[in-house]
């Protein structure tokens, strides 16, 4: 098959304007806009308002092209891989379609359109604003508050029309390729392999979908490339199946398990001899689904591959763009990169945007990101009419036959928080609403993937039991969404008090960082937290004083806003912290630990812990280090964790430390460990060390160490985890409130050497920052505890200029 994108002489305007501009397709109508200087730019200040107005307005595009031979072909279409969303296509003023989903592929029949000179694509999009508003007034089905109204009404990224950390941006435009495709005899429609593993061999069975065009032979053949470079080679049947066996194959595994060796695959279509059509993708051999085994806790939840559980150590990505149009397959790869920095080995792909495309997952095959893939759907309830049955399946059929051979794809999810809101009656307003939830998620989706992906393990919702209103949210089975830290207002240590089989959502705000905050605007009188400005990039209603309410309980009141900005960071860090750690320590019971979110798609106050503009949060360090393959942590007891109030009479408290190392790997450590009883000025009064040894895949308690004599206002513990003579893990705890306790001044000092910053502090420097100029460096560590020694981090990203460090003993 001959395939052109048509990807030049694109122009564009407004339906209502005369004049056009230059369009650059794949693109969006807002890109476009901004590009030409015809739009604001949409995140500065408040300038979303009038931004979103523009798409009460339709909009068109329009490009001249070559048809050049169009004899020697048995078929002619044009093929649209995104357009976002309610859009007319014409060829030659002739109306091809209409479509009305961004989540599908949609072609066109041409030929007979066509000419061999210059051809006229013309494609009209819709307000989606005003289609919402009119599908409202007709179904009237609510969802999201934060959304605006009928939103659910149409396939296009929900988080457009607002969320809680997202802006009112509903944006349009064709934001994939569009392609001219030429095919002589027959096409491939798509490819499904299967593998079915034993010991030492891995066997692929092809089932290849070709489209004949017109009587002849037709022959398919494979051929499997190793990465090695070893050739396998089958030739499938007339009805396209076939197998071949691949001995001693290179296993594919998470990030931290093993290597992630990814083979070609190449199927070339015959007909009558001659190759009419190629398809080839990437994959890797390996096993994955979810264990789901019953125990003493209830029933297990986790990842498995090659037969190997392991533990969830990640979080879930929302769309990282509001204008698609600026989104790249750089950007997605230095982001996943982060990811694999921080040690995470699986990406919850969250409803409520797209289909990711598909340089993601070609991204997370490389990195070895396990990916949890909802379908798009979230907090709503959906209008199952007939037509819009059809719609969604063939979404479904689309997105499945275009992922399913990723090595990366580990399960499939019916949608996000649907199960548990309709279980509750949230947002249901008819009966229908109901059975239409039943019909779409636990038959519709289920049948299309028992066709299409039989071996990609299906879950109906997240968080879910398993399915039909079984109590979605049960900590005993399934996965939880856990919400009581931040906004149920709980302290961080309520993690403790519950053991969840899969932790799938659960977060906690903060601010960027101050070069981020200028992006929003430059006005100093905006520099404060409850200025209109910050408050209109914080979605979550009161949540700037939620953050500072938190901060009352932990810290001193910063007397600047860039110290309010780096306090809140810390705060989300150690919120996640106590809950990983937490969920670690019982590895076993639970086996997921995946938190909201990991990144922005516009300059926000958000849960994210890589900001907008790729900077790091102190939380994406932190998850470096709870992330870790091998992990010491300490569930102490102290003020924080027994919600200590020094105004009651008898006021007495347990002050204990309980030591535990965990093992996410496949091989068994010996691990020393060494533990520090010190002053403010961290000098050793006690110390102790034991040698642990720690099976692959486990997670070992030390025995509890009770320290009632401990000056909660002037002494601490430090713990380190030790193997083979390196450093690998370490921590501190106090046990008063970090407000109380009395920190010396550190002295920080740093010096710049060669691709390395090294910091020195003469006493306990808690969380120590270390910033350049555009706050853009990125560390092997950072936000670390000093104990009066030093620290040398390595510069991953960034230019070590004007460097500046500070520590909590800087809060005040």
């Amino acid at each position: 098959m001959e395939t052109r994108e048509l990807h030049e002489n694109w122009k564009m305007r407004c339906t209502e304007a005369s004049d056009w501009q230059e369009a650059v397709v794949p693109g969006t109508v807002y890109t476009d806009l901004l590009r030409n200087g015809n739009m604001e730019n949409p995140y500065w200040k408040d300038n979303e308002d009038s931004i979103c107005a523009l798409m009460e307005k339709d909009y068109e595009y329009t490009c001249t092209f070559e048809g050049g031979n169009t004899e020697d072909f048995s078929s002619i279409f044009l093929r649209f891989e995104g357009l976002d969303t309610v859009a007319d296509v014409y060829l030659n003023g002739e109306l091809l379609g209409q479509p009305l989903n961004m989540h599908r592929v949609w072609e066109y029949e041409v030929q007979s359109l066509l000419k061999e000179g210059e051809n006229t694509l013309r494609v009209v999009f819709h307000s989606p604003l005003n289609y919402i508003a009119e599908a409202y007034k007709k179904y009237g089905n609510i969802g999201n508050e934060d959304t605006y109204e009928g939103f659910m009404h149409l396939r296009k990224a929900h988080y457009m029309f607002g969320w809680d950390w997202g802006a009112h941006l509903p944006d349009a435009g064709i934001y994939r390729p569009v392609k001219l495709c030429k095919v002589k005899c027959g096409r491939f429609d798509s490819v499904y392999i299967r593998q079915n593993h034993e010991e030492g061999r891995c066997t692929l069975n092809f089932d290849a979908a070709y489209l004949v065009e017109e009587a002849g032979n037709y022959e398919v053949y494979v051929t499997v490339t190793s990465p090695k470079g070893e050739a396998f080679k089958t030739v499938l049947s007339e009805e396209g199946c076939g197998s071949l066996t691949i001995e001693n194959p290179e296993l594919w595994w998470v990030n931290g398990l093993g290597q992630q060796p990814l083979y070609e695959v190449e199927a070339v279509l015959f007909c009558n001899g001659e190759a009419v059509d190629t398809w080839k993708r990437r994959i890797g051999l390996r096993t994955m689904t979810m264990q789901r085994n019953k125990d003493e806790w209830g029933e297990s939840f986790a990842h498995e591959i090659n037969g190997k559980a392991f533990f969830a150590m990640g979080a879930d990505y929302i769309p990282e763009e509001h204008l698609l149009g600026k989104r790249s397959k750089e950007r997605t790869r230095q982001l996943l990169m982060d990811c694999k920095l921080a040690n995470y080995n699986v990406i919850r792909v969250w409803g409520g945007g797209f289909y990711p495309d598909d340089w993601f997952f070609d991204i997370c095959d490389e990195l070895g990101l396990a990916v949890w893939q909802d379908f798009m759907f979230a907090c709503s309830v959906y209008e199952l009419t007939p037509e819009f049955e059809a719609n969604i399946r063939q979404e479904f059929i689309d997105n499945i036959k275009r992922l399913r051979h990723h090595a990366s794809l580990g399960l499939w999810c019916g949608n996000n928080e649907m199960e548990m809101f309709v279980d509750e009656r949230c947002w249901v307003t008819k009966p229908s609403e109901v059975r239409d939830y039943l019909f779409m998620y636990e038959r519709i989706i289920p049948e299309v993937l028992q066709e299409y992906d039989p071996q990609t393990f299906y879950w109906p919702a997240s968080p879910s039991s398993g399915g039909s209103f079984d109590n979605p949210n049960d900590p005993n089975r399934g996965d939880v969404h856990y919400w009581q830290v931040w906004h149920g207002n709980k302290p961080f240590s309520e993690y403790r008090k519950h053991f969840f089989r899969y932790a799938s959502e659960f977060g906690f705000q903060s601010f960027p960082c101050k070069k981020t905050v200028e992006t929003i605007s430059d006005d100093p009188a905006d520099w404060n937290i409850f200025s209109y400005i910050m408050e209109k990039h914080q979605r979550n209603y009161g949540a700037n004083g939620k953050i500072m309410n938190y901060l009352q309980q932990t810290y001193r009141y910063p007397g600047e806003f860039d110290t309010v900005l780096y306090a809140s960071q810390l705060l989300q860090a150690d919120a996640i912290r106590y809950g990983v750690e937490h969920f670690r320590r019982n590895r076993g019971r639970c086996m997921g630990a995946v938190y909201w979110q990991l990144n922005d798609c516009w300059p926000v106050i958000s849960w994210s812990s890589i900001d907008y503009w790729g900077r790091w949060k102190a939380l994406h360090y932190y998850a470096k280090r709870f992330f870790a393959p091998v992990m010491i942590s300490c569930q102490e007891e102290s003020w924080l964790t027994q919600e200590a109030n020094m105004n009651r009479q008898h006021f007495e408290f347990e002050k204990s430390i309980w030591l535990n190392v965990t093992n996410e790997t496949l091989a068994d450590k010996e691990i020393q460990v060494k533990w520090y009883l010190r002053n403010a000025e961290a000098e050793i009064l006690r110390e102790e060390t034991e040698i642990v040894s720690v099976p692959a895949l486990t997670s070992v308690w030390l025995d509890k160490v009770e320290l009632p004599e401990v000056d909660v206002f002037t002494e601490y513990v430090s713990f380190e985890a030790w193997e083979k003579g390196e450093k690998i893990s370490e921590g501190t705890v106090i046990f008063s409130y970090p407000k109380y306790f009395k920190y010396e001044e550190p002295n920080l000092k740093w010096s710049v050497e060669g691709n390395t910053i090294t910091v020195s502090a003469d006493t306990y420097a808690k969380s120590v920052e270390i910033l350049n100029e555009n706050e853009d460096l990125v560390l092997s560590d950072n936000y670390f505890d000093l104990n009066g020694d030093s620290k040398t981090v390595e510069i991953l990203r960034g230019k070590p200029e004007n460097i500046r460090v500070r520590s909590v003993f800087d809060i005040r």
